[in-house]
């Protein structure tokens, strides 16, 4: 992955937090790097815990943003996800999948929340 690619990626997932935050949200967080995958940004919504994917793009000549969260993308955040739950003994907690979908480009950026985005698989 490029320097630039990367670049925009954080940025990305800096500009996603600070909307999950005017929305609420309480970042945990950010980058959480498990053994058996990152996940973007962890985050509280009241007393459910999120679990993030952030996904931008500068244009749509591969799709919406949220379309590269795939089904081999979903399993691998979901696995991600429960190591981060059973590390804290937290498995009782009520917990969600979140996209934040970006378009930027055009000196604008459209940010959208997806919650419950996909669902989260039986423990």
């Amino acid at each position: 992955m490029s320097f630039a690619r990367m670049r925009f990626g954080r940025r990305s997932e800096k500009r996603a937090a600070r909307h999950l935050k005017r929305r609420g949200y309480r970042i945990l967080a950010m980058n959480a790097v498990t053994p058996l995958g990152e996940i973007d940004i962890v985050a509280e919504d009241g007393e459910t815990l999120v679990f993030v994917e952030v996904k931008a793009r500068t244009t749509l000549l591969f799709g919406r943003p949220e379309e590269a969260v795939t089904r081999s993308k979903q399993a691998t955040l979901a696995r991600a996800a429960l190591y981060w739950l059973k590390s804290r003994d937290a498995l009782c907690r009520p917990a969600r999948f979140d996209v934040v979908a970006i378009m930027a480009g055009g000196g604008a950026s459209n940010v959208q929340v997806i919650e419950n985005a996909f669902p989260i698989p039986i423990r």
